[in-house]
């Protein structure tokens, strides 16, 4: 784990036990900014569902395939960046979960939910392959 003044790098290798401590640090991470508990949910939701489609669909389950996950904290708002060494995706192909076909699917709502949830989401292919998930949520003041 690498740490900066306002960010955290964490690299994981490709298993979905791995997912229990990156919800724990998101946990943490939101704690520490003053997310309300909403926020902090629809953050920690997020970084899951991210985490898991870099795991599952990018690096194919792959435990010599590494996940890179980056939090980066600004006094208004929180940047998180996923990354996957997979063969990339096009986030425009990906079915609608509302669709009526779909709607009784009990997978496909990831990408929903991190639409939903924050602030800005991206997308991006990579060059040398895989792709990042760029995710930002602003923090709100009560």
């Amino acid at each position: 784990m690498k740490t900066l003044a306002n960010e955290i790098e964490v690299i994981i290798s490709s298993a979905l036990d791995n997912l229990d401590l990156i919800e724990i640090l998101t946990d943490c991470i939101t704690g520490f900014m003053n997310f309300d508990e909403d926020s902090a949910h629809q953050v920690g939701m997020s970084v899951r569902e991210s985490v898991t489609n870099a795991i599952q669909h990018g690096n194919k389950l792959d435990l010599n395939k590494r996940v890179h996950i980056c939090f980066e904290m600004e006094a208004d708002r929180l940047s998180i960046t996923v990354r996957d060494q997979g063969n990339g995706f096009r986030a425009d192909k990906i079915p609608n979960p509302l669709d009526s076909e779909n709607l009784l699917k009990p997978s496909g709502r990831g990408i929903f939910y991190m639409r939903t949830f924050m602030d800005e989401v991206e997308f991006r292919s990579l060059p040398q392959g895989g792709t990042e998930v760029f995710m930002v949520k602003v923090v709100t003041q009560n």
